[in-house]
């Protein structure tokens, strides 16, 4: 995501010449070529005239330090001001009600349906909540069957009434059965259709007026750039919801919805779809989604992600078997499990501060560790454990069984040996350190 914007920017700031001070004259040029990227990349005239003239007004005129150079000192501008363009901090979801309800609106296809699977996902597991999800979507069968599949993924309740068509009738049943199973979240999921229409917006005003929501929510699906800015502005007027949700962020989008959608329509981006999977949702950080733009990573989200995946008494045993050479291929199975719970692979790397650019070019598959995990799977439990039992006939087995070569068992227990005793090092030198999830030097 963004990184087309990414690049053009980058491209942009070798522009500035000059040292000592930020001039009208040497300027100029710089942020020509930024309004041009921003445009490129489907943000709004309006938006990216106003944004390049605040950059401009707060460059002029400023002192370079000698340790910092003009292009470095308006990269620190423009980061800042693309915070604020985009909201400045995250704003999270009022759940006071008791029950808190929340209302979705958007067009059909934004991913309404998938986005409250995730956040029903999110409350449940991260915020300990119960949430109850509600099918008030009475035109497509379809619809009511997909909410119901999302909620069995998710294990969360879904409550529908079949041969009902009165989506306000359904909503307010909801809730009445959330209080008295105690449910504290009711996630309302409305129809929605192809283009803006009277009869939708008529309908999904009569829902948020008879239930009265803590929050309603615009899903948009990023990808579709400006336009997804103007069916926002649409929906705000008539329901003055309080957050919007992007979706499909991680798909081949130039991100100018992410961009303009809070200056035009004046309400905090709260969430990020970045993927398909029940739990591939972020809360909406503005100034961190800067530093992505900029290239300068996402250390402080890659942190957490690995934080959620780090268990203390699992890393207690770990460690204490690196220390005594036990570590196996049983516990190196785990430790790619939680790797690939934190996210997709790529995503992942660009939050490295540097990496982004270096691997823009390059195509990393989500399923790069389905070889290593294959091998892995066809080593008899005794073999997992003890490693130096794998002998020529043993290796042989293991290359027919995983569908690899012999050279790729070797290359995988050479490589694996080598970890092995580089992890020893690094507890042997660093006692009671915490480790996050160990992304394995293993190339295919």
């Amino acid at each position: 995501m963004f990184d087309n914007l990414s690049e053009r920017l980058e491209r942009s700031f070798k522009l500035l010449k000059g040292e000592g001070r930020i001039t009208e004259i040497n300027v100029a040029e710089t942020l020509k070529d930024v309004r041009r990227a921003l445009l490129d990349a489907d943000v709004n005239y309006k938006v990216a005239k106003t944004f390049t003239d605040k950059v401009k007004e707060k460059a002029l005129g400023q002192n370079v330090l000698t340790s910092v150079k003009p292009s470095q000192l308006l990269v620190k501008i423009v980061h800042d001001e693309l915070a604020t363009l985009m909201g400045g901090t995250a704003v999270d979801l009022n759940l006071d009600g008791r029950p808190s309800v929340v209302l979705m609106s958007g067009l059909q296809g934004s991913g309404k349906t998938t986005f409250s699977g995730k956040l029903a996902n999110l409350l449940k597991t991260k915020k300990g909540k119960k949430p109850l999800l509600v099918a008030c979507d009475v035109y497509r069968p379809a619809a009511i069957e997909q909410l119901r599949v999302v909620g069995e993924q998710v294990g969360v309740p879904v409550y529908m009434e079949e041969g009902n068509k009165n989506p306000v009738q359904i909503a307010l049943n909801a809730i009445q059965e959330a209080k008295a199973k105690n449910n504290d979240v009711v996630i309302v999921d409305t129809a929605g259709r192809l283009a803006i229409d009277e009869q939708m917006m008529q309908e999904i005003a009569a829902i948020k007026k008879a239930i009265q929501p803590n929050e309603t929510l615009f899903v948009v699906d990023a990808m579709t750039g400006q336009d997804a800015v103007n069916t926002a502005k649409e929906f705000n007027e008539r329901l003055d919801f309080d957050g919007v949700i992007l979706t499909k962020l991680d798909g081949d989008t130039r991100g100018g919805a992410a961009l303009s959608i809070r200056t035009v329509v004046d309400k905090p981006i709260k969430f990020v779809g970045t993927g398909e999977k029940m739990d591939a949702l972020d809360i909406f950080h503005p100034e961190r989604m800067a530093d992505r733009i900029l290239g300068m990573g996402d250390i402080v989200s890659l942190v957490e992600r690995a934080q959620e995946q780090y268990d203390e008494e699992e890393a207690k045993r770990l460690q204490k078997k690196i220390a005594k050479n036990q570590f196996d291929f049983n516990d190196f199975l785990a430790q790619i499990q939680q790797i690939k719970k934190m996210g997709n692979l790529k995503e992942l790397a660009s939050m490295i501060p540097g990496v982004s650019k270096m691997m823009k070019d390059i195509d990393i598959d989500d399923n790069a560790f389905k070889g290593i995990e294959a091998i892995i799977y066809s080593m008899t439990p005794a073999e997992r454990m003890n490693p130096a039992i794998l002998n020529g006939s043993r290796r042989s087995r293991i290359a027919k069984g995983s569908g690899t070569s012999i050279q790729d068992v070797n290359k995988l227990l050479k490589q694996f040996e080598e970890t092995r005793k580089l992890m020893r090092l690094m507890t042997t030198n660093k006692p009671g350190s915490k480790k996050f999830p160990m992304m394995p030097n293993f190339r295919r």
